[in-house]
């Protein structure tokens, strides 16, 4: 194989016909302008919902039956006000900032297979598409904080691009697994290979790099306990304090696609896509080549991927209404000092996962019953050793090693 060729074996050949861009600027028009901002405003709604009951309240209630219409008078509201930019802000900047962040989150929808067939573009390298277009959104967030010219502004884009930089390198590794059994950046692919193979959480090496996947997506999209980027609090509002009127609904609408997204990523990578069931060619046995198997089939599908990506959005709700905010050291240690070990451990353990399991091609129960006993017992030491490690260096260190500015704890008691 030549050099040329070697280039290129990862390229698949799009025919950049009429039909082509006509289908992709239907998908363009329709989820930007249509679908996804819906979503997103039922998803504030359905927030508001749960935080409410969480704290014995009621929620939204008077706009529409069930406060159902409160969304549009929302996105009304948001439209109509005026949008006031202070006069030393970089008026270009200022606004391309908000952009940038809903356009990262918006692409990265483009390679997620939601069915069969179901999937915008299907590059071969789909996995490292969506990590270069969601690394598009820290840089937006880092300009939205220099052009308004506030310090509280540039100290909350600081403080989220340190977060975000930070917590992406977990989740990225958090990945590799996936890839490495699938033997393919194509998320499609991962897709297909869960039905033979089952569900990549429902092993060890797998449940944890999910967990690992979790963790670092919520602090990717500023949720609690990681919403130091907004930690009112402390730097008012963060980034986006100088925006008003529907600048800050562009920031608003990206954080909570962001969550969308993160969602079906995870549910695409480690539970099986839209399958209802693991190690089952349900309901992909419906196509028979006929348009209405394809249709039952993917009615199924596409139900099932909402479904999934509806408890893991509720786990976030749940999560911000129940646990406090981190201080800003003790969660950049977190993802430092545990996270990036975690996923280095996981890696090996994935790879014994491919030797015992995936190599043969097929699921062998013997096979399958060694690997679920041996490596779960691997992962748990691995988990145990990582913050076992962590609890001795922090009892060994300084008494005043956790406070992040100089100065002793009698100083600060004012002894």
């Amino acid at each position: 194989m030549d050099v040329g060729t070697a280039l290129i074996a990862q390229s698949h050949r799009v025919d950049l016909s009429l039909s082509t861009a006509i289908v992709w600027a239907l998908w363009l028009f329709v989820g930007f302008a249509g679908v996804f901002p819906g979503i997103v405003a039922y998803m504030v709604w359905l927030e508001r919902k749960v935080a409410a009951r969480f704290q014995d309240r009621i929620g939204p209630n008077r706009v529409g039956p069930f406060g159902l219409l409160q969304p549009i008078a929302d996105a009304i509201k948001l439209i109509i006000k005026e949008s006031i930019v202070p006069r030393p802000a970089d008026g270009l900047i200022h606004l391309i900032a908000p952009v940038l962040v809903l356009v990262s989150a918006f692409l990265s929808l483009a390679v997620v297979p939601f069915a069969v067939g179901l999937a915008p573009i299907d590059p071969p390298s789909g996995l490292v598409y969506l990590i270069a277009v969601s690394s598009v959104g820290p840089l937006g967030i880092f300009l939205a904080g220099w052009s308004s010219r506030n310090k509280y502004s540039l100290l909350g884009a600081m403080r989220a691009v340190a977060q975000l930089v930070s917590y992406e390198i977990p989740q990225v590794l958090s990945t590799i697994p996936v890839a490495l059994w699938a033997g393919s950046l194509s998320l499609v692919t991962i897709f297909d290979h869960q039905a033979t193979f089952g569900w990549n959480a429902f092993n060890p090496p797998g449940f944890l790099a999910f967990v690992i996947f979790l963790i670092a997506g919520a602090a990717e999209v500023n949720r609690t306990p990681f919403d130091i980027p907004e930690a009112e609090s402390e730097i008012i509002a963060g980034y986006h304090t100088e925006y008003s009127g529907m600048r800050f609904g562009l920031f608003f609408l990206a954080e909570y696609l962001s969550v969308f997204v993160v969602g079906c990523v995870a549910t695409v990578l480690f539970l099986g896509g839209g399958a209802p069931l693991p190690f089952s060619a349900f309901p992909r046995n419906l196509i028979d080549g006929s348009l209405g198997g394809l249709v039952a089939a993917n009615a199924i599908l596409l139900t099932v991927f909402l479904l999934k990506v509806l408890l893991f959005i509720f786990v976030m709700f749940w999560v911000r209404a129940t646990l406090p905010r981190m201080r800003i050291d003790r969660l950049m240690n977190f993802a430092w000092k545990y996270l990036v070990p975690l996923c280095l451990l996981n890696i090996l353990l994935a790879a014994a996962w491919f030797e015992v399991v995936v190599r043969p091609g097929r699921v062998v129960a013997s096979r399958w019953a060694t690997g679920m006993i041996v490596l779960g017992m691997l992962t748990a030491g691995a988990v145990q050793l990582v913050f076992r490690v962590n609890r001795r260096l922090a009892a060994a260190a300084p008494i005043d090693a956790d406070w992040p500015t100089v100065g002793s704890r009698a100083a600060r008691a004012g002894r």
